[in-house]
C-alpha cells in the first residue's frame, strides 16, 4: 500500500435513488459504476460515486436488513480551499440534503455541514488540506 492505493468508502443506504440525487445531482460526483440486483440472488443493488480522477470512491449499497446508523462524527469532508458556494448548499438541499449544525464547532467555523438522505454528514470545508 502507498499513497496511490485506491480507497473505497462503503455505506448502506435506505434509498439508492435518493442517495444518487444527493451525491450525483447535488454534490456533482459522477456515477462510476452501478449494479441493479434483480432479486434472483442475494446480491444488493449498489452505486459507486466519485470523481473519475480521484483515488477514492463512495460505494452506496442498498441497505436491505442493514440499516444506516450514522453518528454526528461520521463525516465525509471535502476541502474546497475557498468559501462554500451558497448555490452548492442550496442544490444539496434541493436534492434531499439538510443543512445542520455541526457536532464539533470547528466545522461550523470552517465550513458547512449537510446531512444526506441517510443521515450521513457531508462537510464542505473552506480550508485546504494536503498530506504532503
Amino acid at each position: 500500500m502507498n499513497g496511490s492505493s485506491h480507497v473505497r468508502i462503503a455505506r448502506p443506504s435506505r434509498d439508492l435513488a435518493a442517495a444518487e440525487r444527493f451525491w450525483i445531482e447535488g454534490l456533482g460526483l459522477s456515477v462510476l459504476y452501478r449494479f441493479e440486483a434483480d432479486g434472483s440472488t442475494e446480491e444488493h443493488s449498489l452505486l459507486m460515486a466519485g470523481w473519475p480522477d480521484a483515488a477514492w470512491h463512495l460505494e452506496l449499497v442498498d441497505a436491505g436488513a442493514v440499516q444506516p446508523r450514522p453518528t454526528v462524527e461520521d463525516l465525509f469532508v471535502v476541502y474546497l480551499g475557498e468559501a462554500v458556494p451558497e448555490e452548492l448548499v442550496a442544490r444539496l438541499e434541493a436534492h434531499g440534503g439538510r443543512r445542520v449544525k455541526a457536532h464539533n464547532p470547528y466545522w461550523d467555523e470552517w465550513g458547512v455541514t449537510v446531512e444526506d438522505p441517510d443521515g450521513y454528514r457531508l462537510v464542505l470545508s473552506t480550508r485546504q488540506w494536503s498530506n504532503g
